[in-house]
């Protein structure tokens, strides 16, 4: 027999998981899961982890609409993202808390394990649990609209745009950077540009691929081989090695500028000159990349704007109660051209 049938019959409702039951399970005071699902700082991490999963164990969700209802809002964000070692990643947080803090509002940030739809549904449903009053997903870059599980009802944005029609999203516009950083190095005189490009799971790096390929192609210009890194300068050292090694390379656009810098360092050791032998481009416009020797050509990509644009988007959402499952901000890039780049030798 169901819950509604019970009560129609008159018979008792089995009670859910209480708070106290939380924390018998994590072996914590009830004041302490209390903090915790409030979302309150003044929590131990390994305190914080050991109740969240002790309400994960037993299905306990804090009774969110009644404290929204009594405070109007919660004050809180929460924020999944991956790999914060990355600038892109990095700065995107760095920009969101910056929006959120002129809005009054504060940050929860999870970084999860793996861009996995299991990872971030997971974190997702954690952070449901505490105290906020929206989401921010910095790049789900493995999920996808249809295996990516949220909580029902909680405002969401997606700094990924694979999720337009599904959740509001925003995003540089990755596919002009790359267009115009191929076609910069294309009309100073190069007969083809080479792509240094970023991990194959990653959506950003994908979508710079392309634009370089597609520009590449309409140029009516010769497609090399792709050379594949993972975003640091380590990777961008030592497929400049093998850069170093190939005459007939003259220009590369690089699809960060972590690898840019590693690539021109591996050039310099080679004896090959930037950008009297080999044109070098970027992506980001890192707050290095003009004291670079010499100072590195790049797309600037605006993280603040992003941010503000993120926040702006989900406090529509909070404070509104519409849904902007169909609108895509995208904002942007730029093209800062620097000394890394110059016609080729005769």
């Amino acid at each position: 027999m169901t819950d509604t049938g019970r009560r129609r019959a008159g018979l008792r409702t089995r009670p859910g998981p209480s708070l106290a039951d939380v924390a018998a399970r994590a072996g914590v005071s009830a004041q302490t899961v209390s903090r915790v699902s409030m979302g309150t700082a003044n929590v131990r991490a390994e305190t914080r982890a050991r109740v969240l999963a002790a309400m994960d164990e037993l299905g306990y969700a804090p009774n969110s609409a009644a404290r929204a209802l009594r405070s109007g809002s919660y004050g809180t964000i929460g924020m999944i993202a991956h790999r914060l070692s990355r600038t892109g990643e990095s700065r995107t947080v760095e920009a969101v808390v910056e929006a959120a803090r002129a809005e009054g509002f504060t940050v929860t940030l999870v970084d999860v394990e793996s861009p996995s739809s299991d990872d971030v549904s997971a974190a997702a449903t954690r952070l449901s649990h505490q105290a906020i009053d929206g989401l921010v997903i910095i790049r789900a870059e493995t999920a996808t609209p249809a295996t990516l599980v949220l909580p029902p009802r909680l405002p969401v944005v997606v700094s990924d745009s694979r999720f337009v029609g599904h959740h509001p999203a925003v995003g540089a516009d990755q596919t002009a950077g790359g267009r115009a950083a191929v076609e910069h190095l294309l009309g100073l005189g190069h007969r083809t540009v080479h792509h240094l490009a970023g991990p194959e799971d990653s959506t950003p790096a994908q979508v710079r691929a392309e634009a370089w390929r597609d520009a590449l192609e309409a140029a009516g210009r010769p497609v090399p081989d792709l050379l594949r890194g993972d975003w640091t300068a380590d990777s961008g050292y030592a497929l400049g090695r093998e850069v170093a090694r190939d005459p007939d390379v003259t220009a590369v656009f690089c699809a960060n500028d972590e690898m840019a810098a590693g690539l021109m360092r591996a050039l310099h050791e080679a004896g090959r000159d930037v950008p009297g032998d080999v044109s070098v481009v970027g992506f980001d416009d890192i707050v290095l990349a003009a004291h670079l020797w010499p100072p590195l050509t790049t797309v600037s990509q605006d993280f603040a704007e992003i941010g503000r644009a993120l926040v702006d988007l989900l406090l529509r959402q909070v404070r509104e109660g519409t849904s902007l499952a169909d609108v895509h901000t995208l904002v942007p890039v730029r093209l800062v051209v620097r000394a890394s780049t110059a016609p080729p030798a005769a």
